[in-house]
């Protein structure tokens, strides 16, 4: 199966502004960029702030448990709200992304699980003001018992030939499909943060 780490929900070549009109620092006027110049600037020479646009950084952690996964119903309340996914989440500033992904799972699912490798990396275009940049790893569980709570209101352990639900993001479904076409094992990853001890 094709690798594809890529994914848009919209057309992420048409310029997209910042809300913010002035600076942060000093209080001057943002100088709106021109096409080909994603960052907005301050127009003051002295202070000469840069609004940088960066990608927002998650986990999407791939539960295995034999020939089955589980994903998370999302709240109605958050974004793309109703469908599925991968339990995923904002990495922290003070996390590693390791340490991230095991506190998603335990928050969405209430499950404990070890990740035992790096899967993949992927930017997901969600709509202009989200952009985030997906680190998916693979786990088992190892402990915990399954219970909704945080961003989700059910859960559920599918199989390939089951009628999967409708995911919420793209990049989920493919990690999905692709994992269980190719079984490659991954990356591996830092033990001393795969599992909580």
């Amino acid at each position: 199966m094709k690798t594809c780490q890529v994914f848009a929900a919209y057309d992420r070549d048409a310029t997209t502004q910042h809300g913010w009109a002035y600076c942060p620092m000093c209080g001057s006027g943002l100088v709106r960029p021109t096409r080909g110049e994603p960052e907005k600037t301050c127009e003051n020479p002295a202070c000469a702030f840069v609004l940088y646009r960066n990608p927002t950084p998650i986990i999407a952690v791939l539960i295995v448990d034999g020939d089955r996964f589980l994903l998370c119903r999302r709240k109605r309340e958050t974004f793309e709200g109703g469908k599925w996914c991968l339990p995923c989440g904002y990495i922290e500033f003070h996390e590693d992304y390791l340490t991230a992904g095991r506190r998603e799972v335990k928050e969405e699912t209430g499950l404990e699980v070890e990740i035992t490798a790096l899967l993949s990396v992927a930017s997901n275009f969600l709509r202009p003001d989200i952009h985030t940049l997906a680190v998916c790893v693979l786990a088992k569980p190892v402990g915990g018992a399954a219970c909704p709570d945080d961003d989700v209101d059910e859960l559920g352990w599918f199989s390939l030939g089951d009628k999967l639900p409708s995911f919420a993001f793209s990049a989920d479904r493919h990690m999905v499909e692709r994992y269980f076409a190719t079984r490659l094992s991954g990356a591996p990853v830092d033990l001393a943060y795969a599992r909580q001890v």
